[in-house]
Formats: structure tokens, sequence, C-alpha cells
């Protein structure tokens, strides 16, 4: 990517942060926008985590992670990923070489920098079209554990902790299982 195009993918970046932003501050002081997110997700995912809190929530969150790893596979370009990542993997593997070098160091963290800043902008793609419904999602996960009463579960975990934990073992498995880079 250009540096116009890199530009141009930031400024995209930011204005999809600045809506999702702007939608999570305006939650409570638009009902319309709390009721829509209610609407669909009160009868299918709150069906599910009603019916039982953790086997429910573990289906609704394993179905989060299928859908975040099938938008990563098929919006971005998975041939350049693997080859920008396999590029990272040996300029790392050099920079061991010269650990001892503290300059030679700071030349290879220069080389390696750019590298990193694509895989960002390559990776960062399929967010665009994610961000927005997730972070809706996210916002109606926490009214909804906190009007059931902010339980634990197995016992110890808040919703948030086994949200994240759930969501990190499932994207593994799936995206090892489903080979996105």
């Amino acid at each position: 990517m250009d540096e116009k195009g890199s530009q141009r993918f930031m400024l995209i970046m930011f204005g999809m942060m600045s809506i999702s932003l702007l939608l999570l501050f305006l939650w409570n002081s638009v009902p319309a926008l709390k009721n829509a997110v209610g609407v669909i997700l009160d009868p299918t995912a709150g069906a599910l985590i009603n019916w039982n809190l953790n086997i429910g929530s573990l289906i609704v969150f394993f179905i989060i992670a299928l859908i975040t790893t099938l938008v990563q596979k098929y919006a971005t370009d998975q041939e350049t990923l693997r080859e920008l990542k396999k590029e990272q993997k040996e300029l790392q593997k050099e920079m061991k070489e010269y650990k001892d070098d503290p300059k030679k160091m700071m030349e290879m963290q220069k080389n390696i920098w750019p590298t990193t800043m694509k895989i960002m902008q390559v990776s960062m793609k399929s967010s665009l079209f994610t961000i927005i419904p997730f972070l809706l999602l996210f916002r109606w996960f926490m009214e909804f554990f906190i009007k059931i009463g902010s339980p634990k579960f197995f016992g110890i975990f808040s919703w948030f902790w086994f949200y994240l934990l759930s969501i990190i073992l499932f994207s593994s498995i799936l995206r090892k299982f489903m080979n996105v880079a």
C-alpha cells in the first residue's frame, strides 16, 4: 500500500472508530438505538443465555468467534498476509543474531517496522466490517448481564472475563482449523 493509500486507510479507520464511539455514547441517550439492538439480540442471544447461562453463552461466543474468523479470512488478502508474516519472521530471526550489537539491532528494527505496519493494515481491513456491530453487541452484553444480576460463569468468571477467554480460545481453534493467516 502506498503512502496515500495508507493515509486513506487510517482516515477510514479513524472514521469507523469515531462512529463506534458516538454510538456507544448515544446508547443511553437514544432509546431507539438500544431498543433496535435489543429487538435483534434479546430473542436470539438473550434466549440462549437465559436457557442455560454457561452453555448458552458459550454458543453465543462461539458464533461471534466464527463470524469474526470468517470475516478475517474473506475480507483480508490471506496470501499477502502470509508473505508479510513470513518476511517478519525472517527479519526477527535475523535480529536475534545481532542481539549483542545495539547499533545493528536499531537498524534491523527500522527494517521490521514497515512490514509490521503493512501486516496491521492488511489485518485491520476485516475490522471495518465488524467494529460497529460487535461494539453494539458488547454494549448489549454489558446491559443484559447487569439486568440478569451480574452472574458468575462456572462460579468464578464475570461475563467480561468469560467472554474474553472464550473468544480467544474459540478464535484460536477456528483460525487454525480454517487456515486463517
